[in-house]
C-alpha cells in the first residue's frame, strides 16, 4: 500500500478547528451532555448499540412525519417496483440507520485507530492503490450515505484527504464534526474558498470526496435521469476530474449488522471518464450513484429533497 503522504495546505484558507471559550457557555451545555453519552457509547458492544439504534430509529420515524413523507416520496419515485410493504420496511430500516449513524459518532471521533480499523473496513482498497500506482489522483464519488462520516474516517487514516466543509448552525456541533473529520490529518476548507485550494491539494497528492447527489438549484445544474426521474444535477465532476488529473472511484459506506461494522465499498474507477461532454458525464455520474446506492438502499439519505428542482412546467414533488 502507498505510504500516506503529508500535505501542507495554505493555512490561511483552512477551516478553523481551534477550540473557543464561547463553547463553554450554558447555551452549549446540552451538546456537551450529548457528547458525553456518545463518548460512553464507544465502550459498548456493537450488538447493544444496534439494539438501541433500532429503538431510537423507530421513535424518530414515528415523530418526524415530515421527513418520513419526504423519504416515502423519494422511494416511490426511485423504486416503483417495490410494493407498499417493501417500501415501509425500507423506510423503517432507513430511520434505524439514521439513529445508528449518530450513535457511532463517538467511535468515529474518539476511538483509537486500532478500534476504528476493526469497526470501519475498506472493501475494494485495491482500486485506490491501482489509481495511485498509475500516478493518478483519486476522487471518491460518494453518495450521501448514513455512514459517510465512517467513510471519511477510513480514508483519512490511510490517505491524505482534502475537501470542502459546510458549517453547521450550532457552533459546538460544527467544531465536533470538523475535528472528527480532520483528526487523522484531513484538510478542510469552507465552501466560500471555492475549489481552487482543493484542486491544488489533490494535484499534490491528496484524495478528495465529492458528493454530487444534492439538489443545488436550477442555476448551477442540468437535468439528467436519476433512478429514471429527471434530477437537477451539478455537471462539475467531469471538469473536476480533468483539472485534478484524477480517477473517479464510486464510494459507499454500508453498515454490516451481522459484524457490527461499516464496510466502505470502493468500486473501480469510472471508465473513459470524463468524456468532455457535461451531459454525458452527468449521465455516467448519476448511473454510478444509482449503482452504489443499490449496495445498501436502506442506508441512503432518503430524507433529502432529491427532486426539489423541477424542469419547466413540471409540478413540485414535495
Amino acid at each position: 500500500m502507498n505510504q500516506k503522504k503529508k500535505i501542507k495546505p495554505k493555512s490561511s484558507l483552512v477551516y478553523d478547528t481551534s477550540f473557543k471559550l464561547e463553547y463553554l457557555k450554558p447555551t452549549y451545555w446540552g451538546v456537551w451532555i450529548s457528547s458525553v453519552f456518545l463518548w460512553l457509547f464507544m465502550f459498548l458492544p456493537g450488538s447493544f448499540l444496534d439494539g438501541l439504534a433500532n429503538k431510537l430509529g423507530d421513535l424518530i420515524r414515528n415523530i418526524n412525519k415530515k421527513r418520513r413523507r419526504i423519504a416515502r416520496k423519494n422511494i416511490d419515485l426511485c423504486f416503483p417496483e417495490l410494493n407498499d410493504e417493501e417500501k415501509k420496511e425500507l423506510i423503517r430500516r432507513n430511520f434505524r440507520h439514521q439513529a445508528r449513524s449518530i450513535l457511532y459518532y463517538g467511535i468515529i471521533w474518539w476511538a483509537p485507530k486500532f478500534i476504528l480499523k476493526k469497526r470501519i473496513v475498506f472493501q475494494g482498497q485495491e482500486n485506490i492503490e491501482a489509481s495511485l500506482n498509475n500516478n493518478r489522483s483519486v476522487i471518491f464519488m460518494a453518495a450521501h450515505s448514513l455512514g459517510l462520516e465512517a467513510a471519511v474516517s477510513a480514508a483519512t487514516m490511510s490517505y491524505p484527504l482534502s475537501g470542502p466543509f459546510n458549517p453547521m448552525k450550532n457552533k459546538l456541533v460544527d467544531w465536533f464534526v470538523a475535528k472528527g473529520r480532520s483528526r487523522h490529518g484531513g484538510i478542510l476548507y469552507t465552501r466560500e474558498t471555492g475549489l481552487r485550494p482543493i484542486i491544488k491539494d489533490v494535484r499534490g497528492g491528496c484524495t478528495m470526496f465529492y458528493l454530487p447527489d444534492e439538489d443545488l438549484g436550477a442555476e448551477r445544474s442540468i437535468f439528467a435521469p436519476f433512478f429514471g426521474v429527471e434530477k437537477a444535477s451539478v455537471p462539475i465532476l467531469g471538469r473536476l476530474a480533468k483539472s485534478c488529473k484524477a480517477d473517479v472511484l464510486p464510494c459507499m459506506a454500508c453498515y454490516d449488522e451481522d459484524r457490527h461494522r461499516y464496510n466502505i465499498h470502493i468500486l473501480p474507477a469510472l471508465k473513459d471518464f470524463p468524456t468532455g461532454d457535461d451531459y454525458e458525464d452527468t449521465l455516467v455520474m448519476n448511473k454510478s450513484l444509482e449503482e452504489i446506492i443499490r449496495l445498501c438502499p436502506s442506508q441512503y439519505f432518503w430524507i433529502m429533497k432529491l427532486f426539489k428542482t423541477r424542469p419547466d412546467g413540471e409540478a413540485k414533488l414535495y
